[in-house]
């Protein structure tokens, strides 16, 4: 079922990957292992898509299905038992719409138990920093898939700072081009090279005690 689930998202079968998600879910399959699976199908679609076999019709499409994916697995993430860790503000930077990775990144976080506040794409640091003030959010998550978007991740954390807010919470980025020389201009704390990462980050933050 792994392999069918990852062969029919890499071959843009939606209605395929949509039924199989479903069983699965219903199935009492893992979550995590079925947001897993379709992030591997997307996988593929990009080696598709270098290797000329498809065009950028085709990853609009693999997006669009891989969002309605995540959404069926997400309504299991929604209302989590139990007390939440913390609350964790994330967004997709100023100038960048791209939002299958944030998506999975919140899935995650929910998933692990976490309040997650999902401000969407091309978010302004304003908006940013009201999340944080409204919500006390002691983690916030940046996205960027555009080089373009290092100047909005470093004009956020900068307006974090202007309003007092940085030295209470832990700011991580993320995204394809982000690297370690990205987040020393950003000024953030830490990458987060993909969605387990990023909550690895945001777990070794929490029970660190490192915020609140």
């Amino acid at each position: 079922m792994s392999d069918q689930l990852k062969q029919a998202m890499s071959d843009l079968e939606e209605e395929k990957v949509l039924q199989q998600v479903q069983e699965r879910l219903s199935a009492g399959g893992n979550p995590l292992a079925i947001l897993n699976d379709c992030r591997e199908g997307m996988a593929l679609v990009g080696k598709r898509y270098e290797a000329g076999e498809y065009y950028v019709s085709d990853l609009i499409m693999a997006g669009e299905i891989f969002k309605q994916a995540t959404a069926l697995v997400g309504t299991t993430f929604d209302t989590p038992a139990g007390e939440k860790k913390g609350k964790v503000v994330v967004g997709t930077v100023k100038g960048d719409i791209h939002d299958i990775g944030k998506d999975l990144v919140v899935s995650l976080l929910k998933a692990n138990g976490y309040d997650v506040i999902d401000l969407g794409v091309d978010v302004p640091a304003d908006k940013f920093v009201e999340a944080v003030q409204s919500s006390g959010a002691s983690v916030v998550g940046l996205s960027g898939l555009l080089t373009i978007s290092f100047d909005s991740m470093k004009a956020t954390v900068d307006a974090l700072e202007a309003a007092g807010l940085r030295s209470g919470v832990k700011v991580m980025i993320g995204g394809g081009p982000v690297t370690d020389q990205v987040r020393a201009f950003a000024g953030a704390d830490a990458v987060g090279a993909d969605a387990q990462a990023a909550v690895a980050l945001v777990d070794g933050w929490i029970e660190s005690k490192e915020v609140a």
